[in-house]
């Protein structure tokens, strides 16, 4: 069942994004090599607890903690640890809120200050696939249509490898809800897309297969060849014109260029 969110709802959605997108900025501020992503985590469920707001992802099928923080090779559910970053890593931090009766989720990948060029390429084309696929979550489109603005970019152009098995989903009540979707598919495919729709479109790209397995802690997914992994998400309301982006990265970007420990992360287009 696919639930459709008055115009009220989606801006009680839009507000838990945007506390989310504030945890985000949090997280962008403290990151450096030496820090740990338990420190990180710490903040974050400070931060949200303070807005008067409960840590979507903490407690979520028994998940441990407020962030899931993937490093590297993980590509996303990563659990902050006590290992320290290092100035060579990427970090994805994916944050959740429940507040007012609704759900927020966004993600963004984090490059410290050595991450090489083949890998900060992954990043762009990543955080570029996610604008790609937003720019298809209009009325009357169908959900095929952003899996191939997403996959079109980052597989077909740039030759990464797409995730499967890990998708975007409908956001409201409920952290997950219907529908799915997908970072792969095919134009005019799968569900209408109608005014009112929120869903949650979170490229996940591998810089080199597309293969991921479950690491022993039942969490973490990381890429099967080892190669790194980027993940980027908004979450987004579908109306006649255009997206409406209810979670915001410009607070956490200006916090990247605040902090010399981080490079940008400049989409091309």
């Amino acid at each position: 069942m696919i639930y459709y969110k008055t115009d009220e709802e989606i801006e009680l959605i839009r507000k838990s994004c945007l506390l989310v997108s504030k945890t985000l900025a949090l997280a962008a501020s403290l990151l450096k090599p030496g820090v740990t992503g338990i420190s990180i985590d710490k903040k974050a469920e400070d931060l949200i607890r303070d807005h008067g707001a409960v840590p979507g992802f903490k407690g979520y099928n028994s998940f441990p903690a407020t962030l899931c923080i993937s490093v590297n090779d993980q590509v996303v559910h990563g659990i902050p640890s006590d290992r320290e970053f290092l100035p060579t890593d990427i970090v994805s931090v994916d944050c959740g809120v429940y507040m007012n009766e609704f759900f927020g989720d966004a993600a963004y990948t984090f490059a410290l200050g050595e991450v090489d060029l083949k890998t900060m390429e992954l990043l762009v084309t990543t955080k570029d696939s996610l604008y790609k696929g937003i720019e298809s979550a209009v009325h009357g489109k169908r959900l095929g249509d952003i899996g191939y603005a997403v996959q079109n970019h980052a597989e077909k152009t740039h030759k990464y490898g797409v995730v499967r098995e890990l998708v975007g989903h409908g956001i409201g009540k409920n952290l997950h809800e219907s529908p799915e979707v997908p970072n792969y598919g095919k134009k005019g495919r799968g569900a209408i897309l109608k005014d009112g729709l929120v869903i949650a479109i979170e490229p996940m790209i591998n810089l080199g297969r597309k293969a991921v397995k479950l690491k022993d802690d039942n969490w973490t997914i990381v890429t099967k060849d080892s190669t790194p992994s980027a993940h980027y998400e908004h979450t987004v309301a579908v109306r006649k014109t255009h997206a409406d982006i209810l979670s915001d990265h410009t607070e956490l970007e200006k916090e990247i260029k605040n902090n010399p420990e981080l490079k940008e992360i400049s989409i091309k287009n």
